[in-house]
């Protein structure tokens, strides 16, 4: 059996490409910009989340308290950018989940490129974010991120 492809179908029912913003007094835009990767499992099925770690050379293996699950998660740019995009390049998702991939794949390249750090490639990097994970709840709307921008 080929690891990657079953790695690519788990992650296509419970796997999450999420980018978050939380304000912050320490960024020069006055928001900081959260990429992350992860992909849940029950305790008792938890070994499939470490050989994905072994596999991959990156990440952290975490208890989920919101749903008492094991989560398996990559927030370092660099290794989503050089490790766990290019398994989604080559062993691409078959759901629409896809779409969220590509544009996770571009913010996270726009970040390592830093281009986060002007005004013009943030509001790249907001627009993006919000087309992604629409069934998803957000804190902060793209509206009320990229007009606190105009603010400062």
């Amino acid at each position: 059996m080929n690891v990657d492809s079953y790695i690519s179908g788990f992650v296509d029912g419970e796997g999450c490409f999420c980018v978050s913003f939380q304000p912050s007094r320490r960024h020069r835009l006055g928001w900081e910009i959260r990429p992350s990767f992860s992909v849940s499992q029950n305790g008792d099925r938890a070994q499939l989340l470490y050989e994905i770690q072994k596999h991959w050379g990156c990440g952290f293996i975490r208890p989920d308290r919101s749903d008492k699950t094991l989560k398996f998660e990559v927030r370092n740019v660099r290794d989503l950018v050089e490790k766990a995009l290019p398994h989604f390049e080559a062993f691409p998702l078959l759901s629409s989940k896809q779409l969220d991939v590509e544009l996770f794949a571009k913010i996270c390249t726009l970040i390592r490129n830093g281009e986060h750090r002007t005004a013009q490639g943030f509001e790249v990097i907001v627009k993006a974010a919000m087309k992604m994970n629409s069934s998803g709840k957000r804190k902060y709307t793209g509206n009320e991120i990229l007009s606190s921008l105009t603010a400062r």
